[in-house]
């Protein structure tokens, strides 16, 4: 057993303080594919030098921008292997946008541990605090460590949500690069799953797989793009459970339903028979 729940659940999540610049949101929004429409307003905004606006899902990797080390699955009560391990879940909840530049800490506790039998599941939730006392953003996300169950916890909710029973109102599809995984890496995400053939097999996959966050970004993007007019300061929140894989070079189908003040999404696969790859997605905005 590499889980104590009795250690882990509640438990305090290192401190971290770090900083970005306005060259680390432009080169996190080029692993995302921005600037492939280079002569547009609304597409550069994305990438100006002094002040370019922010995704929402920048807070994803604002504090492991340095990173040149795989990541560790390493907290009080908790010692996995990485390969054991994939993304569940991931939400980001805006308190204010983010600025193009900035210093913030944040600290967070491991919130909630489920006992799927055959896996476990741990949610942690952190917040980031700028350099001027204010909330910037909380983010809550969950990891799927599989043969880490059988410990007689809780099972945990269910968190599968139907589409509108209805014609989406926005169909886009967004192809991915053959390198998009190579170049998502450089935002500090070093798993070898992403890079390493030999170790993407060994953990039952033929080929390098995209980062789960690149292609949760990729559909932030394309919601922001498409509905809020390439307007990201609108953005307050974004949210999606990982529930397939996508490959470098595939297209991804965003489909969207606008529900008041809500975006309601599902991402597939073109190329795999509309496979799923994001789920249980939702964007919230300002009007």
């Amino acid at each position: 057993m590499t889980i104590d729940p009795k250690v882990a659940l509640g438990a305090a999540l290192p401190t971290q303080e770090f900083a970005w610049t306005p060259s680390d949101v432009q080169l996190y929004h080029l692993g995302l594919g921005a600037g492939a429409r280079w002569t547009d307003p609304g597409e550069l905004r994305y990438l100006d030098d002094r002040d370019p606006q922010v995704l929402p899902s920048f807070a994803t990797v604002a504090a492991t921008l340095r990173a040149t080390e795989p990541p560790r699955v390493s907290f009080p009560g908790v010692e996995i292997d990485l390969a054991k391990v994939v993304h569940g879940s991931q939400e980001v909840v805006l308190h204010r946008p983010i600025p193009a530049s900035g210093k913030a800490t944040s600290t967070g506790r491991i919130s909630e541990i489920w006992d799927k039998g055959s896996a476990a599941v741990i949610v942690q939730e952190t917040t980031a605090t700028g350099s001027d006392g204010e909330p910037l953003w909380t983010a809550r996300s969950s990891i799927f460590a599989k043969g880490e169950g059988g410990f007689s916890g809780e099972r945990g909710p269910s968190l599968r949500s139907e589409l509108p029973d209805r014609a989406p109102d926005f169909d886009v599809r967004t192809p991915t690069l053959p390198q998009q995984a190579l170049l998502y890496r450089l935002c500090g995400d070093r798993n070898p799953l992403h890079s390493d053939p030999e170790f993407a097999r060994a953990a039952g996959f033929p080929n390098p797989i995209l980062h789960g966050l690149c292609t949760y970004g990729l559909v932030c993007k394309t919601a922001v793009d498409t509905v809020l007019d390439s307007n990201a300061a609108r953005a307050t929140g974004f949210r999606a459970r990982f529930a397939g894989i996508l490959y470098p070079a595939e297209t991804i189908r965003t489909r969207m339903w606008l529900e008041g003040s809500e975006l309601v999404i599902a991402a597939t696969v073109v190329e795999r028979e509309d496979a799923p790859v994001l789920g249980d997605v939702r964007l919230t905005f300002t009007a």
